[in-house]
């Protein structure tokens, strides 16, 4: 069920949880409703998905749900619907998502065919956001343009991920075997019922939706169910006259029968139709909102010389001062912050105490990016390092460092797994971080007094503050 329509809202409408004020009713399905409404702190317009706790309950859905909301996390990206937050009373629980004004795509091309132009673009957003899904191990399952909606720069946006599935789903025999999509977009292999790549059904599914943009109808379409899925599973379709040497040849790997042929996603993006026009957008997430750049902007630490480097390390002017630590955040840190050495693990997380100067950290942790080819992105005392998408990986490893002021000598610098593998995580501390920051470290019961006196008679001491 798509949350996308362009109706005004109602003025004072009812408020929800006392931050959210609903608006008309977009659509609703068996076990949902879709609301628009506006954020009153805001302003924002979203779009607020209601389910009924009950029937979720009864129908046995509530493992599916979790699982819904845990895969709009992992795949944010800028042509994917955003999950903003997820709230629940005693009998309902809210999505609230991203409110995309310009409508379905099923919309326009009800309207007719579009042109070439347009319908690659649409094309090139769906497969980058598709190729991100399946690099982070999440399977759509049931792409159609009904489910792809415009926002109003008529930029696409992938939703309704209720029939996504995720690799720790797969069975022993590394496929999925669950009957899903809908019957015009099912690719062959789902007919078959033997078990499926759910990445090559997506891009199956992806096929069909460019064929349906270019030339207005099905490619495989018969009144009766049963024989219009005989045309899918021998892949018979015919591409109209309009269509370039180039399109048909892309279209006939996409709509190969065999998913051990059929084409993936970075030849797709090798395509030479498909490239035409195409520019690969570069973004990030930060306090959980998602930023687009310049790709040349995030790329650019790995490409500097040596000295460009160097003079970078040097104070300077007007560097930010770090956010101050008060008793309370420290005790909030102390499980698992070793004051007398150079890291304390918690899980995805370690802090250090640090007595070096605020740029000395920053310049530090820049070239420890430029060794190991991460791209390096700074806002005042936060520092990201993200690696690259590795073959067999569901997301590149991403860190952020915070720098806070712990005394006007000394600084906690927060190290935080962003993103990633555990295990590459702690090999990458290990072979990486902790040699190459050892050298910023305090190793000293000073220190360790410092945060006593901080925090005073509300700190709890370590079992390290006594060694």
């Amino acid at each position: 069920m798509a949350a996308s329509a362009a109706e005004p809202i109602r003025p004072a409408g009812p408020m929800l949880l006392g931050k959210y004020e609903l608006g008309k009713l977009l659509g609703h399905g068996t076990f949902a409703k879709v609301y628009h409404a506006r954020n009153v702190k805001t302003n924002e317009s979203v779009a607020i998905k209601v389910l009924d706790k009950e029937k979720i309950v009864k129908g046995g859905l509530m493992a599916h749900i979790k699982r819904e909301i845990a895969i709009l996390r992992r795949v944010r990206h800028p042509n994917i619907v955003k999950l903003f937050e997820v709230m629940a009373t005693k009998s309902k629980i809210f999505f609230v998502m991203e409110y995309v004004r310009g409508g379905e795509l099923f919309n326009k091309v009800a309207k007719g065919r579009l042109k070439e132009d347009i319908a690659r673009k649409y094309f090139q957003q769906l497969i980058s956001a598709v190729g991100f899904c399946h690099a982070r191990g999440v399977y759509h399952r049931d792409l159609k343009p009904e489910n792809l909606l415009l926002d109003e720069n008529g930029d696409l946006k992938v939703s309704d991920f209720g029939l996504s599935a995720v690799s720790e789903q797969l069975q022993q025999d590394g496929l999925f075997h669950t009957f899903c999509g809908t019957p015009a977009y099912v690719s062959p292999e789902i007919l078959g019922r033997k078990g499926y790549d759910a990445a090559k059904s997506d891009i199956w599914s992806c096929g069909v939706i460019l064929f349906v943009l270019m030339a207005g109808y099905l490619p495989f379409h018969d009144q009766n169910l049963m024989a219009m899925y005989r045309k899918i599973y021998k892949g018979e379709f015919r591409c109209p006259r309009w269509f370039s040497p180039d399109l048909v040849n892309l279209l006939k790997r996409l709509l190969d029968t065999d998913p051990k042929t059929r084409v993936t996603v970075p030849e797709i993006m090798e395509n030479k139709w498909f490239k035409r026009g195409f520019k690969s957008v570069k973004f990030y997430v930060e306090d959980d909102k998602l930023y687009e750049e310049d790709i040349d902007d995030v790329e650019s630490v790995r490409s500097e010389s040596d000295s460009e480097l160097q003079s970078r390390r040097q104070p300077v002017p007007g560097m930010p001062r770090p956010a101050s630590l008060n008793a309370f955040d420290i005790i909030s840190f102390s499980r698992g912050f070793d004051l007398s050495g150079l890291f304390g693990d918690s899980g995805e997380g370690s802090r250090f105490i640090s007595g070096a100067p605020v740029s000395k950290i920053i310049s530090k942790l820049e070239e420890i990016a430029k060794v190991v080819s991460f791209a390096v992105r700074k806002k005042d005392c936060r520092v990201s390092l993200e690696g690259s998408t590795r073959e067999g990986s569901k997301t590149p490893l991403t860190l952020q460092a915070e720098i806070f002021e712990l005394t006007p000598s000394l600084v906690v610098v927060e190290v935080k797994k962003k993103g990633g593998d555990k295990v590459e995580y702690e090999e990458f501390c290990n072979r990486e971080l902790r040699p190459r920051l050892e050298t910023l470290a305090v190793d000293d019961p000073a220190a360790v007094a410092a945060v006593v006196s901080v925090a005073g008679d509300c700190y709890e001491p370590l079992p390290s503050d006594t060694e």
